[in-house]
């Protein structure tokens, strides 16, 4: 859990002081905007192999050196003396990070009976939201009170205990070295991500399909796509299964998942940025103001950890979009004059 928690709060800690990077990086807002992107990118292009690392491997040496990794780029983004600099340590963060919660997971499945996945999924997801909640707050002090370079720093002795911590305690499996890896399957698949997000960063700046640079990135990615599934058709040990996708209930998730994290991801890396810029409001308030967003997902958590062996997960699934409905329409009808307590409860549901 330690070692997700910061995984998970340097996703939302470094959003308050985007700003402030961009005036001492002498950075447009484009480009600082990268500097989340960056990460995303690079954590979702790494944890696609993450799980075969683990197991040929093991978690636990695959988790020590990706939580080493992690700290030691941590302290290399607060070091950096240009835009390039940081984005591309984000880059190596986002790659080192991404095997964090994939292991935490896994390992939290295997030391629980399967009766209470469902509980410990629940208190795990809790536990972790501490991120979201003191990312925000404790990005907004440490810019405002010191420097916005502490808000990578500050991942340096967390890290050191993380790796103390799993040294001591995390289960080692034997690993199965025998285990190949589809390396053609993750390639075309890392160039699959890396399009759709140069196609949708830069888009709206060079007017989308009127731009040759638009048309180069749909076409090696309309490329790799191809080149993955006739892959995929013919190899036996293919980095993602088909037959995974036979099972309704992981393709619904994915679906669910998928909607969820544009939600949050997209109004974590805006809302900062808006409240400072057009609101008026200080770094430290910023941070304070978007705590409550990992408060309300950590008692979510908690509530459906006792009801999940109770109640129809259905209905849990529907109570909660129902709530992000009614707060995704209150934030349709922000402006440069919402009250704090609008900002609050919006972030609580």
């Amino acid at each position: 859990m330690l070692g997700t928690i910061m995984q998970v709060l340097d996703s939302t800690i470094a959003n308050v002081a985007l700003p402030h990077m961009q005036g001492s990086l002498a950075a447009t807002q484009n480009q600082v905007a990268w500097v989340l992107t960056s990460y995303i990118v690079a954590s979702a292009i790494m944890t696609l192999p993450s799980g075969w690392f683990a197991v040929r491997y093991g978690g636990k040496r695959v988790f020590i050196v990706a939580v080493t990794a992690f700290t030691i780029s941590s302290a290399l983004c607060g070091l950096a003396l240009s835009i390039e600099q940081i984005v591309f340590f984000r880059i190596l963060q986002g790659m080192s990070g991404a095997a964090l919660i994939p292991i935490s997971q896994a390992t939290l499945l295997d030391i629980n009976p399967k009766e209470k996945h469902g509980s410990a999924m629940a208190i795990w997801g809790a536990g972790i939201m501490i991120g979201p909640i003191i990312g925000p707050t404790l990005g907004g002090y440490l810019t405002e009170y010191y420097n916005w370079r502490w808000v990578f720093f500050i991942n340096v002795p967390l890290g050191i205990i993380t790796v103390l911590g799993i040294s001591l305690f995390m289960p080692d499996p034997d690993p199965q070295k025998k285990r190949r890896f589809d390396w053609l399957g993750f390639l075309t698949l890392a160039i699959i991500i890396g399009c759709a997000q140069l196609i949708l960063n830069r888009g709206e700046q060079v007017d989308w399909f009127d731009s040759s640079e638009i048309f180069i990135y749909f076409a090696i990615a309309g490329s790799a796509i191809w080149m993955y599934v006739i892959h995929t058709m013919q190899t036996d040990n293919p980095i993602l299964p088909p037959a995974m996708f036979l099972d309704r209930n992981l393709v619904t998730s994915l679906f669910f998942m998928f909607f969820v994290g544009l939600i949050l991801l997209a109004t974590v890396a805006l809302l900062p940025p808006y409240m400072q810029n057009l609101m008026g409001y200080p770094v430290l308030e910023v941070g304070t103001l978007m705590a409550p967003r990992g408060a309300g997902t950590m008692v979510a958590m908690i509530l459906v950890g006792r009801l999940v062996n109770r109640v129809d997960p259905r209905a849990l699934i529907l109570f909660g979009l129902s709530l992000t409905v009614v707060s995704l329409n209150a934030m349709t009808r922000f402006s440069t004059f919402v009250p704090a307590s609008t900002l609050v409860w919006t972030g609580l549901l």
